[in-house]
């Protein structure tokens, strides 16, 4: 074998050696280099990162926010309602050497955990809550699962928030009834509390034109000019009050002592026809 052959051969036995002995690391990964299944002290940053070919062997675990879907549960509220829950799960590895060793295949065990505590936190509020302080509850499932996940595992829950909360169809039904009823009830408050307020002015306004006469008789032509407007309306104008009075202080001066009496069977005048 010339010397050229040999020096091909060991360039070429160089290059294999290099190949077995870089390894690239993303800008979103660290590195964990393992010897004789040791784990070495520091984590590799990014870049292109030598190991001992044959010797070392190195695990990259990604470090970005994962969005981990919970599947639909089953759970009963504290106030005894059946519902199906589902939630959606933000976290991301902070401390690369426990979440490898720590913890075997740790997206499925922070998963179990997600379905566990989704149940539990489920079970202890009522369903009022669920239904109008979802934030609470996505703060309780936050605690619930990030407590045995991250100082063990290495392992930071950012994010929980519950996606959609199913209930039975007869629950939705009474759900139904029960806002309309309160609706209801709102607005018969509400047309009550308007007559109550009219009823206030009206008597105000009755006791301000007691004391002024005259003012009864306006507001009386003024409606009848509103009733007048309409074609082939039939008025029926009471006889006026001060004439009445009129007649009884004729009768209790007259000059011959003879009683003159207004018609009593005459109530009022009757107008019939179109109104003009």
């Amino acid at each position: 074998m010339g010397t050229w052959q040999i020096a091909g051969v060991a360039a070429l036995g160089v290059v294999i050696l290099l190949g077995f002995s870089m390894r690239l690391v993303q800008q979103y990964q660290r590195g964990v280099v393992f010897r004789f299944g040791r784990v070495l002290d520091g984590v590799r940053d990014p870049g292109l990162r030598f190991i001992i070919p044959f010797v070392d062997r190195m695990a990259k675990v990604t470090m970005q926010t994962v969005v981990m879907p919970v599947p639909a549960q089953g759970a009963i509220t504290r106030d005894n309602v059946t519902l199906t829950v589902d939630a959606v799960v933000y976290y991301r590895v902070i401390e690369p050497v426990r979440a490898l060793v720590n913890v075997r295949d740790y997206p499925h065990a922070v998963l179990q955990v997600a379905q566990t505590s989704l149940r539990s936190v489920i079970g202890r509020a009522d369903l009022d809550i669920l239904l109008s302080d979802r934030e609470k509850i996505n703060t309780e499932l936050k605690t619930a699962i990030d407590a045995p996940t991250e100082k063990p595992w290495g392992v930071l829950i950012e994010r929980v928030e519950v996606k959609d909360v199913a209930l039975p169809d007869t629950m939705k039904r009474s759900m139904s009834r029960q806002a309309e009823a309160e609706r209801e009830r709102r607005a018969r408050v509400i047309a009550a509390d308007g007559e109550f307020q009219a009823s206030k002015r009206l008597a105000e306004a009755a006791h301000a034109m007691a004391a002024t006469p005259g003012a009864l008789q306006l507001r009386l032509l003024q409606t009848v000019v509103d009733v007048a407007a309409e074609k082939n309306s039939t008025l029926v104008m009471p006889f006026p009050v001060e004439l009445l009075r009129y007649f009884d202080k004729v009768t209790k001066t007259g000059s011959d002592g003879a009683a003159v009496a207004a018609p009593a069977s005459v109530p009022g005048i009757q107008l019939s026809g179109s109104a003009r």
